[in-house]
């Protein structure tokens, strides 16, 4: 009786090689760049923030984002904390600076809602 063909040996190897890999990789605990979100993540989530409700702030637009609602938000920091704008005006543009008022705080406190008040 003859054991499994040299195919069969090179397909199981490889098989066995993703699926090792894959484990790996997830009890280290994801990619260098997962880690490192999480490492932050977790600081974040230690600190004050950097601003209270009412506060006006001037800070340029990072990106823009689509909130569960539909409604399109910009994305400013201020001293690396996360702050979403709403009523932003679809004339605005990612690095435009903008005027804000500080609504309120996620339930962690590691990003606020701000609204639109004026380009700078």
């Amino acid at each position: 009786m003859l054991g499994p063909g040299p195919a069969t040996l090179a397909v199981g190897s490889f098989v066995a090689l993703l699926v090792g890999s894959w484990l790996f990789n997830r009890i280290r605990g994801g990619s260098a760049d997962e880690r490192r979100s999480r490492k932050r993540h977790r600081e974040a989530q230690q600190r004050e923030p950097p601003v209270d409700i009412g506060d006006v702030e001037t800070v340029a637009i990072r990106e823009f984002t689509d909130h569960h609602s539909g409604e399109r938000r910009a994305v400013g920091k201020i001293e690396g904390f996360v702050v979403f704008v709403e009523d932003v005006p679809d004339s605005c543009e990612t690095t435009d600076v903008i005027r804000i008022k500080i609504l309120s705080f996620n339930r962690g406190q590691t990003s606020a809602t701000a609204t639109y008040l004026e380009s700078v």
